[in-house]
């Protein structure tokens, strides 16, 4: 089935709406077309096309509610499913944090669809990973990587008149290359919406670097280190703190913004005063929809300004008990940052690590977001402002909240993906003083 233009979807939810008998009725629809390539040892191993719409209608008759999925649209279908749900609900235990649907909404545009990802043929595509393949081979190195993109729609409506529309493309590439001996591994990972931005020869490029220089890695001590992350390293720290903001578990104590006496550090100054996070969803570099999985507008919004916790997010319910705005969960997160690139920063490191990237993160205390993981895929000591030699990996032990009290500089805000959730960031490559090593991995 092809992507539906916002006038289509308008016609098929509203024929949904129209057979619901029940008190209140929501429809949501999605779906969306994405191919892939993947490559290992240097060769494509699979190539496909993914094909998918679905359809979700939840079905309330006071509190109690029913949710029933579909993808068949033909009209008897579309019906089955509406009375599916109405039988659910009817089924249902009262549901004590039910909120009644939203009524009629207003959205800006959004700025998530892109013509030329849209667009894009199969052999652009393949031209993209032969790129990459090329720069492996000439490197005398080993590739592997995966290269998606996608077009996509989300609509939704519900028996109050709301009515919500967007569409939108994107692209996710990311490579890991091998020194021919596998001692020397390097990563780099790029995410956009516009796949002209997109340049998979200069990320393989710098991928290849890092396994070429990595081979041979020395033991350190493991201790306390001055250490620069690269953006894909800061994601997947940084998320933590992001997806903690939420005003339920900080009221309920179970957060690390939680206070005693169930108060919460809203407001409060938690981090570095440098630290500055917001979501924009207009933003050009990295535009989401204009409104939530619930229909609520999304609005740019300020999370951490100068160190200080400005907001949290409240769920519709949580909100109403509370008396507050309901905030929604954003889609896109951007950090500020400062003037210098990444080499800028390494030469005034006078001792440091550099990492490349951080993998199998695990929560450690919640409480205090003490995190673990590892680093990979290029891990280099730093000393006189010169990357002197690679040095073995290192497991960690860290809290992200700490960390941004330990922040020396922020260097030149780039778009990145998280290897953890997969999402988009806009962030800075870090240096942060005191970050804890605590013992040393043999992985490459």
């Amino acid at each position: 089935m092809p992507i539906l233009t916002k006038d289509e979807a308008y016609a098929l939810l509203k024929k949904v709406i129209s057979y619901s008998k029940a008190d209140e009725c929501e429809v949501n629809i999605g779906g969306g077309d994405s191919a892939n390539i993947r490559y290992a040892r240097n060769s494509v191993s699979t190539s496909g096309v993914i094909s998918q719409n679905g359809l979700s209608i939840s079905s309330a008759y006071g509190k109690k509610v029913g949710t029933a999925t579909i993808n068949e649209f033909d009209d008897a279908s579309l019906e089955k499913v509406v009375r599916r749900s109405e039988e659910l609900a009817q089924l249902a235990p009262e549901n004590p944090e039910f909120v009644s649907f939203l009524g009629p909404q207003t959205y800006q545009e959004s700025k998530t669809f892109v013509q030329s990802t849209a667009s894009i043929t199969p052999k652009q595509r393949a031209d993209l990973v032969a790129q990459s393949l090329q720069v492996a081979k000439d490197g005398k190195a080993v590739a592997a990587g995966y290269l998606e993109d996608s077009i996509g729609y989300s609509a939704m409506m519900n028996s109050k008149g709301l009515f919500a529309y967007n569409t939108g493309t994107g692209t996710n590439f990311s490579v890991t290359v091998r020194t021919e001996d596998g001692k020397g591994s390097g990563y780099a990972t790029r995410g956009y919406n516009d796949i002209t931005k997109l340049d998979t020869k200069t990320a393989t490029q710098i991928a290849t670097q890092k396994a070429v220089s990595s081979v041979s890695a020395k033991a350190i001590e493991p201790g306390k280190y001055t250490v620069i992350l690269e953006p894909a390293a800061a994601a997947v720290l940084l998320e933590r703190i992001i997806f903690g903001l939420d005003a339920r578990t900080a009221d309920e104590g179970r957060s690390f913004l939680s206070k005693p006496g169930g108060t919460t550090r809203l407001g409060e100054k938690m981090v570095d005063e440098r630290v500055n996070i917001y979501s924009d969803p207009w933003n050009a570099d990295l535009p989401t929809s204009s409104w939530s999985g619930d229909g609520r507008p999304q609005e740019k919004t300020s999370w951490i300004e100068k160190g200080v916790v400005k907001n949290l997010t409240y769920s519709r319910y949580w909100a109403e008990k509370k008396g507050v705005k309901a905030v929604p969960f954003p889609d896109g997160i951007i950090m500020e940052g400062g003037t210098k690139s990444l080499e800028e920063l390494i030469k005034g490191t006078k001792k440091g690590v550099l990492v490349t990237r951080l993998w199998y993160i695990r929560d450690v205390d919640p409480q205090s977001l003490l995190l673990t993981g590892l680093t990979r895929d290029g891990t280099f000591y730093i000393e006189n402002g010169k990357i002197q030699y690679p040095i073995k990996n290192f497991r960690f032990n860290e809290s992200p909240v700490i960390m941004l009290n330990n922040l020396e500089e922020l260097g030149k805000v780039e778009r990145t993906v998280s290897v953890e959730s997969n999402a988009n960031y806009l962030l800075p490559p870090m240096k942060i003083r005191d970050f804890t090593f605590t013992s040393l991995s043999d992985a490459v």
